[in-house]
């Protein structure tokens, strides 16, 4: 895992699918290593492990005031903390508060993808990035998983955070979203 800033909060989105959720979830709006690296900072200012229903039922001001706290764990702090909570409650309510019964429960690719899509925050790109890391990194591979996931599935693609493992695909990843941008800002409106 080479998401996260530091070894630990690496090792953290590995050990944690609720933190490896949560980073997801985050990765907007802000560079990659500082969305993946925040899960881990939310539980050392915590001081214990993250529990899914401690979220789900934490004080949403003081949620907040934990993501506030600078460094801030978003650039949206605020709203970031709301979609957190959010993604808590729903993962109790659906998942009986187990995050990796989210993949575990799918019977295959596109199953895992609307699974994955109905969670906040989670709309259909981002969907399936999260079902390709989930194949390429952690070896959750129903049925159908790579064409579900679109190109992000592709094998030897540079395109998201699936895809990164180290420095110099991390530079690719961040080479092809610039081109993306380019080629946006380049199309008429």
């Amino acid at each position: 895992m080479h998401l996260a800033y530091t070894p630990e909060a690496n090792q953290f989105l590995v050990d944690d699918p609720f933190a490896l959720l949560i980073g997801m979830l985050l990765d907007q709006q802000i560079p990659i290593e500082k969305a993946f690296t925040s899960p881990y900072e939310l539980q050392q200012r915590l001081g214990h492990d993250l529990d899914v229903r401690e979220i789900a039922e934490y004080d949403p001001a003081a949620l907040e005031a934990l993501f506030r706290k600078p460094p801030a764990l978003h650039r949206f702090p605020a709203a970031m903390a709301k979609r957190v909570q959010s993604l808590a409650q729903v993962l109790v309510e659906r998942f009986d508060g187990d995050p990796a019964a989210v993949w575990d429960g799918a019977s295959d690719g596109a199953d895992l993808v609307q699974r994955v899509s109905t969670l906040p925050g989670f709309g259909n790109q981002k969907a399936r990035i999260f079902v390709a890391l989930l194949g390429k990194q952690f070896g959750v591979r129903p049925p159908g998983w790579r064409a579900a996931a679109g190109d992000y599935g592709d094998e030897g693609a540079h395109r998201s955070v699936a895809d990164i493992v180290d420095d110099d695909s991390l530079s690719q990843v961040r080479a092809f979203k610039q081109q993306l941008k380019a080629a946006a800002k380049a199309e008429p409106a």
